[in-house]
Parts: C-alpha cells; sequence; structure tokens
C-alpha cells in the first residue's frame, strides 16, 4: 500500500466531504418518504417515544410501539388509530429482559412483518449520587439504557442487513458525550449507546452494506416529566428542550438520513471545546455553563420510562 498515495486520497476526499457539507448548508438532503415502513418504538407508552410513534404515523408508517407500561403504550396505540385511523400493534415489554425481546420480537415478525426503522428510546433516569445510589438501580440503568439495544439488534437487524434497507435510531442523550455531576450510572449508560451505536454504524460500513442507516440522537434535558426540576444556567445556550420540538428533529433527520443530531446546536460547541481546551480550561468552563449543578434541583420521576 503506498503511503503517498492514500494520503493524497484521503485528503481530495475530505476536501469532497467538506464542500458537500457546505453546500448542505443551503441546501438540505432530500427527505426519504417513510411511507409503508415497520416503526417500532420502544419506551413508546409516553413522552419521546409516544410523540415520534404519532409523528411517524402520520408520515404513513406502520407503528410497533414496545413498553414496559402496558396501558401507557395501549393509549398511545388508540392515539394513532385516533389520530390518523392506522393501527398501532401494542406489546409490553421490558427491553432489558433479553428473552422477553427476542420472544416478542419473533411475534412482531409473525404478525405485522420484518422491522425497517428501529428508535431505541426506552431509557430510565435515578438522579442519584453514585454512592447513594442502590446496586440494583444502577444495574437497571445499564441494562435498559445500553443492553437492552444489544438485544433489539441482534432481534431485528439481521433483516435489514439480508434487504439492504432499514435504520436504527438510538435516542441517546447530552450525557453521553460529556460528564454530568449527579448522572454517574446515566452517563455511563448513553456513553455506551453512543459507542455502540457509532460502532454499529462502522460494522455496517466494513460489510458495504449501505441500505441500513444509522442516527444517534443527542439532547439536553427534554420536558416530559423524566428530568423534572432539572437546572440549567443559560437557558438561552442550553434550553430544556419543548418535546415536540426534539420528535420533529428526530424524525426529520432519520428523513434526511443524518448520522449525528445534537440538540440544542450548541452541544456541537461544547463537544469541540471539550477536545481542544486544556483540560483545567475545559473545567472552568463546565463550572461557568453550571455542569456541576444540573441535578442540584432534580426531581424526576423514578424510573420512569422515556
Amino acid at each position: 500500500m503506498n503511503f503517498f498515495l492514500e494520503t493524497l486520497r484521503m485528503f481530495v476526499f475530505s476536501v469532497i466531504c467538506y464542500l458537500e457539507a457546505f453546500f448542505r448548508i443551503f441546501i438540505p438532503a432530500r427527505r426519504k418518504s417513510v411511507a409503508g415502513e415497520i416503526v417500532l418504538v420502544t419506551g413508546a407508552g409516553s413522552g419521546i417515544g409516544r410523540l415520534v410513534a404519532l409523528e411517524f404515523a402520520r408520515l404513513g408508517a406502520r407503528l410497533v410501539v414496545w413498553d414496559v407500561n402496558e396501558e401507557g403504550n395501549k393509549e398511545t396505540a388508540r392515539m394513532i388509530q385516533k389520530t390518523h385511523g392506522s393501527r398501532a400493534h401494542a406489546y409490553t415489554c421490558d427491553c432489558s429482559k433479553r428473552d422477553q425481546v427476542y420472544r416478542l420480537a419473533d411475534q412482531v415478525k409473525r404478525e405485522v412483518g420484518d422491522v425497517t426503522i428501529l428508535v431505541n428510546n426506552a431509557g430510565i433516569v435515578t438522579g442519584k449520587n453514585f454512592l447513594q445510589c442502590p446496586d440494583s438501580l444502577l444495574e437497571k440503568t445499564m441494562e435498559v439504557n445500553s443492553m437492552a439495544h444489544f438485544w433489539m439488534y441482534k432481534a431485528f437487524l439481521p433483516a435489514m442487513i439480508a434487504g439492504n434497507h432499514g435504520h436504527l435510531v438510538s435516542i441517546a442523550s447530552a450525557a453521553g458525550l460529556f460528564g454530568v455531576n449527579g448522572l454517574a450510572d446515566y452517563c455511563a449508560s448513553k456513553f455506551a449507546a453512543v459507542g455502540f451505536a457509532e460502532s454499529m454504524g462502522l460494522e455496517l460500513l466494513a460489510a458495504r452494506c449501505f441500505g441500513v442507516k444509522t442516527t444517534i440522537v443527542c439532547p439536553f434535558f427534554i420536558k416530559t416529566g423524566m428530568f423534572e426540576g432539572a437546572y440549567t444556567k443559560w437557558p438561552r445556550l442550553m434550553p430544556l428542550l419543548e418535546p415536540e420540538y426534539v420528535c420533529r428533529r428526530i424524525v426529520d433527520a432519520v428523513r434526511r438520513d443524518q448520522v449525528y443530531l445534537c440538540l440544542p446546536r450548541f452541544i456541537y460547541i461544547v463537544m469541540l471545546m471539550k477536545n481542544v481546551l486544556p483540560t483545567k480550561v475545559g473545567m472552568l468552563v463546565a463550572k461557568y455553563m453550571g455542569s456541576l449543578d444540573f441535578m442540584a434541583t432534580f426531581k424526576g420521576r423514578q424510573m420512569k420510562s422515556d
């Protein structure tokens, strides 16, 4: 392998990619249709999961909704039926339980068909300092927010690869990009979710499975009640996000095959500063941004699916 030619090739393609990114600022990528796609949303019984399911239904997709909260999940299915006149297939599932995921996945394939858009949204937050958090809750956070993604991919990705068509959506968090005081277990689980989704995207690329796309969503705190009481020092830069806005941006990112979606946009700047500033300066900036106090007044809805 010729070092000079490979380096030149990387440089030329980098320039092309930069020009494409600049072009997309003015002319965004065309949105793909999701009509007729089978969309499975986990944690669909409330919050962002419910809103995303409703938005996909509005666009003509066939919905499969999963949640450990049976009544909330059925209510989402009823809302889809009432609002959009289409049936949503509701299944009660604790996505952290591998056997449940595999069993229900087989049932979905028989009753509905192969899932083509998978939205891993189910999540929980304890909101406790690490040493005050019971071991059982630490384990549950990792199981729901991270390990569940493994089982969902194992269950539904093979059919996407076989058909070279599909989309994998990971609803992670800005807390999966930088640490937050008072969210050690949550950050660990979301860092894992981001790393897993990024790695799977590379696996698909290496396998030349270009028809299966990935989207990683990293929002700041959303006003769903899950982070009730969370504090933001500079709301103009880091606002608590409206659920409807986040939902629209997620679905739009899927339709544009956008790989990363950070909300608000200031998160991109925070990540840049984290990677280029000296460590001590980065800590000063973090303190200035209020990251030590995000959870100081947290109330939340303990162990609530989002």
